[in-house]
């Protein structure tokens, strides 16, 4: 018979005490493991997102909020930046790409986050060196054409064909515009927030009603962003508020044919067709700059820090110094605590293997008497740890990845993050060498206790 099979025995006669000691570990290692995995998780979805561009420019203000509401579509969106300002961007010579942007609007089934943005977001990567991949064709090429995330697709059980409604807003507004969107095609699992966003083409989001900035205000704000002069200038803006004239002179045309129909909104779907891009806003504008060694992106991130509207963050910086001056510090104080916690695991197992050494001194002379050499009775013993230590770890183990698995959905509605199941954080392998040395440590004195037994003493008792 083999240590291990005379070990186990050893633990079976004492079932009950054996069992709580090692589920007493077991807590302790799903407790660990469910944290090691929860901050991996959550490390690399911020990381990973949006990790391909270099900046994200927007509205001043807090940095965070821009890269969470932009990137990671958890926060509302800080403010808006003028639509020229994008083209303007977009002609920048530093510029290798410029994706507009535009935020606000829910789905009506599962309020998932509307993205209002170009085909060319999907022709370049979600994040170093990944591409999407989709079910049918690339891009937009109706106006109310929509691309939804993988997880959004599953969810409200879309496939391509599918017509959906706009929320206003937010979900709590109640407000559903009259435009209807198709669903022309629907991305692979990216792991990324991008799994739980609709996109629709920028188009036909500028076309839904309500979406237009009234031209006083856009004036307004055109005047204050561009302080030596919006481009175009009075000529420019005499043209706008003719626009605006013959708009008000349509809509009243309208209610005068339409008397006694609903003037909410479906009329305002064609008046939009020729809307000047002054009355239009985008939220953020994704960078790519043409020097891939950051320069010329920390040059013009510090251009707009002074008296400018706008500014430009690196998303993964700025997602990287959240993470280590938050969830960083509370991740390592988790770790230190349930470290302690295995610690007194493992010296429960030590007092319950110990106190067992006066119940089995008279086995234990009987198994020297018939031949057994100290060394042995000593590496029962630690055998009788390690299994105990392990077989702890082995099951918190199963029981942290069980936890994380029917948890990971929780997290998913609380944070818009997209959990991926089955993760696995390589640090856990160092989990069980460490339990290897504490079980060794926990067998020590006890092994030491049997090693020493007097047989004679012992069976003359």
């Amino acid at each position: 018979m083999s240590l291990i099979q005379i070990a186990w025995k050893s633990i079976r006669q004492r079932s009950l005490a054996s069992s709580l000691t090692a589920f007493n570990m077991a807590l302790g290692v799903m407790l660990m493991v469910t944290v090691l995995v929860f901050y991996g998780v959550i490390e690399r979805s911020f990381r990973q997102s949006g990790a391909h561009y270099q900046l994200v420019v927007g509205p001043k203000g807090s940095k965070v909020d821009l890269v969470l509401s932009s990137v990671y579509r958890v926060s509302p969106p800080i403010e808006n930046l003028p639509y020229l300002y994008y083209k303007q961007l977009k002609e920048d010579p530093r510029v290798e790409e410029a994706i507009p942007v535009a935020l606000g609007d829910v789905t009506e089934e599962g309020s998932f986050p509307i993205v209002g943005t170009v085909s060319r977001y999907f022709e370049l990567p979600y994040a170093s060196g990944k591409k999407f991949r989709v079910k049918a064709r690339n891009g937009f090429s109706g106006s109310f054409d929509a691309i939804v995330g993988a997880e959004v697709a599953r969810t409200n059980g879309w496939d391509v064909g599918a017509k959906f409604k706009l929320v206003h807003g937010g979900a709590d507004t109640g407000h559903t515009h009259d435009e209807e969107f198709e669903v022309v095609d629907i991305l692979g699992r990216t792991g990324t927030p991008n799994d739980r966003t609709v996109f629709v083409n920028l188009k036909g989001f500028y076309l839904v009603s309500g979406h237009e900035k009234p031209v006083e205000e856009s004036i307004a704000q055109l005047e204050k962003f561009y302080p030596a002069g919006i481009p175009g200038g009075e000529k420019r803006i005499k043209e706008l508020r003719e626009h605006a004239a013959s708009e008000a002179a349509h809509h009243d045309h309208d209610h005068g044919d339409d008397d006694g129909h609903d003037h909410g909104h479906d009329h305002g779907h064609s008046h939009n067709h020729g809307l000047p891009d002054e009355l239009k806003e985008v939220t953020s504008v994704f960078l790519m700059m043409k020097d891939q060694d950051d320069y010329m992106a920390y040059s013009f991130m510090n251009e707009l820090k002074t008296g400018f509207q706008a500014q430009a963050v690196n998303p993964v910086q700025v997602m990287t110094d959240l993470m280590e001056s938050l969830i960083g510090n509370v991740q390592k104080m988790m770790l230190v605590l349930i470290g302690l916690i295995i610690i007194v695991s493992g010296i429960g197992i030590f007092v319950s293997i110990y106190n067992s050494m006066a119940d089995r001194r008279k086995e234990i002379a009987i198994m020297r008497s018939l031949g057994a050499q100290r060394q042995t009775i000593f590496a029962i013993i630690l055998t009788e740890s390690i299994l105990l230590c392990l077989g702890g770890g082995i099951l918190g183990l199963l029981l942290g990845h069980g936890l994380f698995y029917f948890g990971a959905p929780i997290i998913e509605n609380n944070t818009g993050l997209v959990i991926e199941r089955f993760a696995f954080e390589p640090l856990e392998l160092t989990l069980f060498p460490v339990l290897l040395v504490l079980a060794a440590l926990i067998g020590f004195l006890p092994g030491i206790t049997a090693y020493r037994t007097n047989v004679a003493d012992v069976l003359s008792e």
